[in-house]
């Protein structure tokens, strides 16, 4: 039963990326919009993360017990893994594809994962020379799969003073297709076909590059904190599983839902007009199912883990799953497939390989911590990750998709959409 539930999950997580990028475009009307498609990434995130737990509670409960303190550490690694999931909506309001997005972020994680559990567990001496080949080989792969990345070679787009021309080549017939337009506005109005590839494909700018490698640094730190937080949560709860991630869910409606709505309310944060109905509609399901698939794939990896999957094998299979989902979902979608290269799916199995490594190989702590720690009890955070060693009957630190709430013990890591 362990490796459905491992599929399910890199399922899910490979098909978040994708579907939040239609969403988003979905509600912009052909111009990527942000706190809408969060809002219903949220409101999916908690109806899944707050009713499955409650309903498995009541019916069969579950051992462990309310603590508040557990309850402040897993609101906080719910919220950030809300931050995590703000982190792609903005990457993608800028313009970045998920076919490098979610790679860089299903790769960098892990290993912000690992280097926090080390931090908590005070296993920095412990790093061998193989885990640290590959968080270089996880930033080798990185840079190769941005440099590499696959382009709509069959549509040419050119401004001048004139205006703005979009050439689109038939691959099949080499029949050519021409919009024509004096300004962005204009071939919004004439062509939103038009106006919907201009806005997807057109060469980033300096500042959306920039926007994009800052959202991605800021997911790839919350997600990756994520797991060795919500760890502690589940500690604090006598290792309840189903009452931190209850508190996930409640922390993604505060920060997903709540928040932005205020934001949108006071007019802090402009957003594309909602110029036609539909649009919301075809934003709202993109968007809920996105956060449907996020919160599955959590839910996926806790049952993979309560049917006796290790952590030393589940985690790699959903780190490697997921960015080949994501990346053949994005290039049927978008019709970009043959314009992948060799060079970047070895990039991509770079970062793959690299995010395994550093997975498998990540620093455990001492049997002699781990006994020293046990003999004496604690309230603090760092022993209680120690404390927890390598037992794969204990709660297992909880995953990220962003996105991203899979759940792996100290020394192995994950992250969640």
């Amino acid at each position: 039963m362990v490796l459905p539930y491992v599929a399910l999950t890199f399922l899910c997580w490979g098909m978040y990326g994708p579907i939040l990028h239609e969403g988003q475009y979905a509600f912009g009307g052909g111009k990527p919009s942000s706190m809408p498609p969060l809002i219903c990434v949220g409101i999916a995130y908690f109806a899944i993360a707050v009713v499955v737990p409650l309903v498995v509670l009541r019916s069969k409960g579950e051992k462990g017990q309310w603590t508040l303190s557990g309850f402040m550490w897993s609101f906080a690694a719910g919220s950030a893994g809300a931050l995590g999931a703000l982190g792609i909506t903005m990457a993608f309001k800028a313009r970045g594809n998920p076919v490098y997005v979610m790679p860089l972020v299903f790769g960098c994680a892990p290993v912000v994962n690992t280097f926090c559990t080390m931090f908590l567990s005070r296993t920095w001496d412990a790093a061998s020379k193989l885990f640290m080949t590959g968080v270089l080989v996880v930033a080798i792969g990185a840079a190769g799969v941005m440099f590499f990345k696959p382009t709509k070679s069959n549509l040419e787009i050119k401004e001048t003073s004139a205006g703005i021309t979009l050439t689109e080549t038939n691959n099949r017939t080499n029949e050519k297709t021409v919009a024509q337009a004096a300004s962005v506005e204009e071939l919004k109005t004439l062509n939103p076909k038009a106006y919907a590839k201009y806005m997807r494909y057109q060469p980033l700018s300096f500042f959306e590059w920039l926007q994009v490698m800052m959202a991605l640094a800021v997911t790839a730190l919350c997600w990756g904190c994520y797991g060795p937080v919500l760890h502690v949560g589940q500690m604090r709860m006598h290792g309840s599983r189903l009452r931190p991630f209850l508190c996930v869910g409640l922390a993604y409606f505060a920060v997903a839902v709540v928040v932005p709505t205020c934001l949108l309310a006071s007019g802090w944060v402009q957003e594309p007009a909602i110029e036609h109905w539909g649009n919301w509609w075809l934003g709202s399901i993109w968007s809920l199912v996105a956060g449907a698939v996020g919160a599955v794939g959590a839910l996926g990896i806790i049952l993979a883990f309560n049917f006796g999957g290790k952590p030393v094998f589940v985690m790699p299979l959903v780190f490697g799953g997921a960015p080949v989902v994501n990346t053949i979902t994005t290039v049927v979608s978008e019709g970009t497939f043959d314009q992948i290269s060799p060079t970047f799916l070895v990039c991509l199995g770079l970062v793959i390989a690299g995010a395994s490594i550093v997975l498998v190989f990540a620093p455990k702590p001492s049997s002699q911590a781990a006994d020293s720690q046990s003999s004496a009890p604690t309230s603090n955070p760092a022993e209680e990750m120690t404390e927890a060693g390598d037992d794969a009957s204990e709660p297992d630190q909880t995953a990220v998709p962003e996105a991203p709430v899979s759940e792996t013990p100290p020394p192995e890591t994950g992250e969640e959409p």
